[in-house]
Parts: C-alpha cells; structure tokens; sequence
C-alpha cells in the first residue's frame, strides 16, 4: 500500500514538487556542496547589474561573518549556483537564509516573495567532482546564450581563477589565504585547474531544488 507521498505522486502531482527520495544530507562531513536556488517562480529578478551586486555583496558579507567558504559561484538573472564549504559558525541552511534574507530586503520591493523557498544541495565528494561543478557553474552563462565567453560574464568566480583577478566574493583557491588566515595551497589532487573553453559542451547540470528556511 503506497504511503500518501506515494499516493500523491501517482495521482498526478508534478514530481519536481518533491525532493528526490534517496537524497541523504550530509552535513559536517567535509565536503564541498553545489547548492542551486532560483528567485521566485524562475522571474529575473536578478536580471539588472545592481541586482546581481546587491548579491555578491550579500554573499561576501555572509562568507566574512559566517567564516564560510566560496569557492565558485555565479549570479543568473533567476537563479545561483554556488560551491562552498559548509560554515564555521551554524549550519549551511543559515548560512544560505542569511544571505538571501540580505538580498531579499534590498530589492524585494512590493512582491510578496523574492526566492523560491527549496535548494538543491549535492555533496562535492572528490577533486574530479569540484572540477566538474566549476565547470558548470562558469559555463552556465554561456550555455544559456548571455554571452560568448564566461570571462564575459562578470558575475561569477570565472576570472578569479582564469588570473586571480579580487572580485567583490572572497574565493578560496590558490591565489588566495583561507578563512583561517592560512595559506590556501592548491589541492594536492588538483594542482591545476582546468578551465571550461567555450567551445567545450557544458556538462549535464543540477536542476531542481532543495529545502531553505
């Protein structure tokens, strides 16, 4: 006898309304995590440059007070992808409601909303896995046709990496000092990191959502 979120489902409800049932969250485990999450109902409303600054900032401020770790990132007119640590000071969850909160009393105006209340969280467990988020994260712009390269694209961690270029995030990398005040050396299993070409074929992405307060 199928249990009521079975049931649910059956009857025809849209299956992207849930999340997946195997996904486990593993939280202070170490690793990395891709985390996705979209503005209200998938509206640009981080279309306009001043919007998509409002959230750098908002995200660099949460990083200093939450001794968290960016280590990519890139702002779409309805959407964020990140790669980050999870925090020294609370939980990722708070660490990601605070820093939409910020960016929700900005600009929030007269909507009733300003973000979709689910994340997509998956846990970056290798060195091979962090690549290929990178990837997709700095290749998101381009595949969505905004522009030709994803230097073009000033609202993401690209061109820290391409050549250590400071943008308004703080990104932990080889070029930079740790939360810590420690030296950041490159990681032992990725001495060098390879760079999505525009040429390349982007890789499969993570859609959905997950849960945020």
């Amino acid at each position: 006898m199928p249990d009521r979120r079975h049931r649910r489902v059956l009857s025809g409800w849209p299956i992207r309304h849930f999340m997946p049932w195997s996904l486990e969250r593993r939280h202070q485990s170490g690793n990395l995590h891709f985390v996705t999450f979209s503005c209200w109902r998938r509206q640009p409303l981080l279309g306009s440059a001043a919007a998509k600054r409002v959230f750098e900032v908002a995200l660099e401020e949460t990083r200093r007070s939450r001794c968290w770790g960016v280590f990519g990132y890139v702002v779409m007119p309805e959407h964020v992808h990140l790669l980050v640590s999870e925090p020294e000071r609370g939980s990722l969850a708070t660490a990601l409601q605070a820093a939409k909160q910020s960016v929700a009393r900005q600009l929030i105006g007269v909507r009733p909303h300003f973000w979709e209340k689910r994340y997509y969280d998956f846990n970056v467990f290798s060195a091979k896995k962090r690549v290929e988020k990178l990837r997709y994260i700095h290749r998101n712009p381009v595949k969505r046709g905004l522009v030709e390269r994803p230097e073009d694209w000033v609202w993401s961690s690209f061109r820290h990496y391409a050549t250590g270029e400071p943008g308004v995030v703080r990104i932990e990398s080889e070029w930079m000092e740790s939360c810590q005040g420690r030296a950041q050396l490159p990681h032992p299993e990725l001495p060098h990191l390879e760079l999505p070409h525009p040429s390349k074929t982007g890789l499969d992405g993570a859609p959905g959502s997950d849960r945020t307060p």
